[in-house]
């Protein structure tokens, strides 16, 4: 009988052991703690078990406060596991005050942690005239190729230069043609004239759109021209327009010497695997736009339609900012701003 108590006893212990082991391995993040980038475990929710890269690299719209606050929103209101890299300097700290586009031959814009796209279920990605090395674009690139879903938010457009160009096929393929659209210029003023969101009514139904009326969208970002006709390509989705406002108080006229044009639109984009990814560019993205909560809801419903995780998109799902959020303005003036390099856990 002794043997039999003993023999139960350590049957007991090694399934707590085990068990204990278990839970600690599902509650691992994928990506290892850094002081080069940030991770989020995520929380209960639909996004549970998915993990979502969101790349900060720009120099002008404050993204380094931006996608640290939607990838604690992200964990702690829908379940994912989030991950923020950072343009850095060479101390390692998160820095958007040096040279764009870099011209010098042989130096490249840092972006450490680039390899973790690798483990992503989806991208969210906002980088401006990134000069990449050849490895870090080959992460990009191949990204791209994967069929997983991208979430390009404002400059990602324009968010490369002087980096290796992305071949598919053997041939060129620009970021314009990728996303459905690029940069031509600031079609409402810039820094002057904000933007107010018009639902497209014929797509009023598509899910990215669940739990968004007129007036919910809105910033302070200007209206970008991304195409040569004032509509979308064909492959593409148009789900939003923009209306010029004519100054960047909320409560502003519309300038209706200003036509309003494509904000967010949705296309799929197969590169060298065959693999259709789902994309969504929306041209705003501020860390001031993303203040508004339609902004925000448009893109986390991004991040859900992408994933094929529409049915769970709900109207009146949480999408309230966690954590202290009070971000700069935008711009390049740094020292007025108060822009400076700051490690990453600053961003927290």
């Amino acid at each position: 009988m002794n043997h039999v108590f003993a023999l139960t006893v350590l049957l007991c212990c090694c399934a707590l052991l085990f068990g204990c082991h278990a839970t600690q391995a599902n509650e691992s993040h994928p990506v290892p703690e850094s002081d080069l980038w940030l991770t989020y475990k995520g929380g209960d929710g639909p996004g549970a078990g998915k993990h979502i890269v969101l790349l900060a690299a720009e120099q002008e719209y404050r993204t380094e406060q931006a996608l640290p606050m939607l990838a604690r929103t992200l964990a702690k209101h829908h379940g994912f596991d989030c991950t923020v890299l950072f343009l850095t300097n060479e101390d390692g700290l998160v820095d958007v005050t040096g040279e764009s586009p870099i011209k010098e031959d042989g130096v490249y814009n840092n972006v450490p942690g680039m390899e973790h796209l690798a483990k992503a279920d989806a991208f969210i990605w906002c980088s401006r005239f990134l000069k990449l090395t050849d490895e870090d674009a080959d992460h990009l690139y191949n990204y791209f190729d994967s069929g997983k879903p991208i979430i390009a938010l404002r400059t990602a457009n324009h968010g490369l230069r002087g980096t290796k160009p992305y071949l598919v096929n053997d041939k060129k393929v620009s970021l314009g043609e990728m996303l459905g659209g690029a940069f031509m210029g600031h079609h409402g003023g810039w820094k002057r004239e904000a933007t107010s969101g018009i639902v497209i009514k014929e797509n009023a139904k598509h899910p990215i759109l669940t739990g968004i009326g007129e007036d919910d969208v809105w910033g302070t970002t200007d209206v970008y021209r991304c195409h040569k006709e004032d509509h979308v390509p064909a492959d593409c989705t148009a789900l939003l327009l923009g209306q010029p406002m004519k100054t960047l108080e909320r409560d502003a006229p519309a300038n209706e010497k200003k036509q309003p044009l494509p904000i967010a639109w949705t296309k799929t984009w197969t590169g060298n695997q065959g693999k259709a990814s789902p994309i969504l560019h929306f041209t705003m993205g501020s860390a001031k736009d993303f203040e508004n909560e339609g902004v925000r809801r448009v893109t986390i419903n991004g991040v859900y339609w992408g994933l094929g995780m529409a049915d769970q998109i709900k109207p009146d799902s949480d999408m309230s900012i966690v954590g202290e959020y009070q971000p700069l303005k935008d711009g390049f003036n740094y020292e007025k701003l108060g822009v400076y390099p700051r490690p990453a856990s600053d961003f927290r």
